[in-house]
């Protein structure tokens, strides 16, 4: 299955420990990339992530002090990464609306309402993942995540900043929508969902380098 090629291969990041916050972003893009952008498919690779990032960190958990200080320095760093490429997505949510508008393509606002619901979502997902993730560990992991969830609680998240100025995006354009009652046939799921994918392949020139990840000469 794709998600355990993903816990695999952060598991690997995480050992091999090197660039792990750069390495877990790019792999999660990849993943987010290649399926349909929807939150429950969002939250399963955000745990697939947080599950190989678990495995990773396992040897030196069952060291001395200095090792679980290492330990939680690379949860720390995968955890951001995710974070990063959650935001990454907030960010080509907004370009793909941003896109259509450009191209004088309306949505309705239905769907404008659709898919700030689903942001809202997005925006805590990431600690509500930690929180799972924290829970099902029996190690000191546990504590590990329950610290990063409670920190990304309190002092926010990269991906929660994105949403912010996506969500202002989604309000303006709901604003529009709710002027003109221009409904062009359009569904925000389907067409932010092509966009992405659009985006992240590189596709649309001028707004493709924002999300693209890029290819890693150890990938896998």
């Amino acid at each position: 299955m794709q998600n355990d090629t993903l816990e695999a291969d952060v598991k690997s990041a995480i050992e091999q420990g090197h660039d792990v916050q750069e390495l877990v972003k790019q792999l999660t893009l990849r993943r987010i990339s290649a399926r349909s952008l929807d939150i429950e498919s969002l939250r399963q690779i955000a745990s697939s992530v947080l599950r190989g990032a678990r495995a990773g960190v396992q040897k030196e958990l069952s060291l001395s002090a200095a090792q679980t200080h290492t330990a939680r320095t690379q949860l720390g760093q995968a955890v951001a990464g995710l974070d990063m490429a959650l935001a990454q997505v907030a960010s080509a949510v907004r370009l793909a609306i941003e896109e259509a508008s450009s191209r004088a393509q309306k949505f309705s606002g239905e769907d404008l309402a659709r898919a700030r619901g689903d942001l809202e979502s997005l925006e805590t997902l990431l600690v509500e993942t930690l929180q799972t993730s924290a829970s099902s560990a029996r190690d000191a992991a546990s504590d590990i995540l329950h610290d990063l969830a409670a920190h990304s609680r309190t002092q926010g998240s990269a991906a929660g900043a994105q949403l912010k100025e996506t969500l202002a995006v989604i309000t303006h354009q709901l604003g529009a929508a709710g002027r003109t009652q221009a409904v062009a046939g359009l569904h925000l799921a389907q067409a932010t969902s092509d966009l992405l994918r659009q985006i992240t392949a590189g596709v649309l020139t001028g707004v493709a380098e924002h999300v693209k990840p890029e290819t890693h000469s150890k990938e896998n």
